[in-house]
């Protein structure tokens, strides 16, 4: 299938296909006249490519991880550092998440909240 093909089928543009040919997570084949021709390996290629977007993994993560698909301990030990990433990021989340829950509760203006004004002393570096 063509590039617009491929792209329709995910939803995306064209040049983001060409981007990711261009850091080395795509390799589409080429026709006699050098247009790209995509088949079912690119289809799962960029489904992975989404599923670890989605996950949070970068395009040099990704290329990193699809490189070392036989390769257990890279493969580990990749997954294993974005795990740890993921997991700091998560907490960070939950606790802007309880944040303003808290001042959604609060009367007071954002600034005067017991959490927010917590939070914001928190922030600010010491001498």
């Amino acid at each position: 299938m063509s590039i617009g093909e491929l792209a329709g089928r995910f939803g995306l543009a064209t040049h983001v296909l060409r981007h990711w040919e261009s850091v080395g997570l795509l390799v589409p084949d080429r026709a006699p006249g050098g247009q790209r021709r995509y088949g079912v390996e690119e289809l799962r290629r960029v489904a992975m490519i989404q599923i670890g977007k989605e996950a949070g993994l970068g395009l040099g993560d990704l290329r990193d991880l699809l490189a070392a698909v036989n390769d257990l301990g890279d493969r580990r030990s990749l997954l294993r550092h974005h795990h740890a990433r993921l997991v700091e990021r998560i907490a960070r989340a939950q606790a802007a998440k309880r944040l303003i829950e808290e001042v959604l509760e609060c009367p007071l203006p954002f600034d005067e909240c017991p959490r927010a004004r917590a939070t914001i002393e928190a922030r600010i570096p010491q001498d």
